[in-house]
């Protein structure tokens, strides 16, 4: 088995951080969330991964490199413009052959891996096989509705009036029928080759489509509120451990990692935290629920629930919270006076401000 993983797309839900980023290298605990997927795949046991990128290629292929450091052999495979899943199979053919092979989209996140999916498609061989999960929210997804045996019965992309409220997961296992599949579906009305569509083509021809609807953690980390859930769920997992240096004058409480070549001094600490590599946080708080990224610098501050991604700055902010801060960014206070604030910010921004 092989796996094909999408790391293409603009990131739009992302903006402004993904118009200099790719967004499935926005990190989660300090570690890329494509690499979250990569090891899902590499634990599974798979060894030979295609992955599909698109304008951020050159980002990829440097964070990523050959596969080798997740025990992976990487083949790049270059889709022009964001036509689709679908269109992402179609392209890879050559790469995949006539092996069964896992889909598994860069920017989602699964508990607990895909190691069991991949083993019982094994034992069973269905044509493809999908996962579901219960949304609130089903308009956003490919939506699928099930007969009364459970068995899959039709499948809509982003529907106005979702028929169910189960929600297509960004993984897929597939046999070879699905190369037919995708050669035989039209593009849909947002001119993209649909994966729904192509395994209701499945359905139609009588192929063995099977589903398992997951209870267990899933996001697609696609906007901030998503990320920073992600992000939530990962730190309640770290390990704690000091390899920085804490002055004595420092609280540290619960679970906190603060990582080679950090320092704190001065500084309350209420984990889960995550500290990175050379960061330097002085007199200040970090609550709950936060990532700072290495070589960020954070003095006389409070930030809480938050990811601070590298080499960014905070100097006598109260108080930072729910929030997403890019690479290489200083936040400070306004000035008292004139009463004003000064902004300087990108396409697609979103600003708070306390009036």
């Amino acid at each position: 088995m092989k796996a094909l993983v999408l790391s293409g797309g603009s990131g739009t839900r992302l903006r402004p951080i993904t118009h200099t980023s790719a967004k499935q290298l926005v990190p989660v605990a300090n570690k890329p969330v494509l690499f979250y997927g990569l090891e899902a795949i590499a634990e599974a046991g798979i060894t030979e991964v295609g992955v599909v990128v698109g304008d951020t290629a050159d980002e990829i292929r440097e964070a990523v490199q050959d596969g080798s450091r997740f025990g992976l052999d990487v083949t790049y495979i270059r889709q022009e413009a964001p036509l689709g899943l679908a269109h992402a199979v179609l392209i890879a053919r050559d790469f995949l052959g006539d092996d069964d092979f896992v889909m598994y989209l860069g920017d989602n996140f699964i508990v607990g891996g895909i190691t069991g999916l991949v083993q019982e498609f094994r034992a069973e061989r269905p044509d493809a096989s999908i996962l579901l999960t219960q949304v609130l929210d089903p308009r956003a997804f490919g939506v699928a509705e099930l007969d009364a045996d459970g068995r899959v019965a039709s499948l809509v992309e982003k529907p106005e009036h979702p028929k169910s409220d189960l929600a297509l997961v960004g993984v897929y296992l597939f046999a070879p029928t699905i190369h037919d599949a995708v050669r035989a579906i039209r593009p849909s009305e947002r001119g993209e080759l649909e994966i729904t569509h192509a395994i209701q083509w499945l359905i139609d021809q009588g192929r063995d489509v099977c589903s398992t609807t997951i209870s267990g953690y899933w996001k697609d980390t696609g906007n901030v509120a998503d990320m920073l859930e992600v992000n939530r769920s990962v730190l309640e997992t770290i390990e704690p451990c000091t390899a920085g240096v804490v002055d004595g004058s420092s609280e540290i409480i619960g679970r906190v990692r603060i990582e080679k070549g950090a320092t704190v001094s001065g500084s309350r600490i209420v984990g889960p935290v995550v500290i990175g590599a050379g960061a330097v946080i002085s007199g200040s708080y970090i609550g709950p629920f936060t990532s700072v990224s290495e070589g960020c610098r954070i003095e006389d501050s409070e930030v809480e629930y938050s990811i601070v991604l590298r080499d960014s700055t905070l100097t006598g902010v109260r108080r930072v919270e729910a929030s997403l801060i890019g690479r290489d960014v200083q936040v400070t206070p306004a000035p008292r006076n004139p009463s004003a604030h000064r902004l300087v910010l990108g396409d697609h921004s979103k600003v708070q401000i306390s009036s």
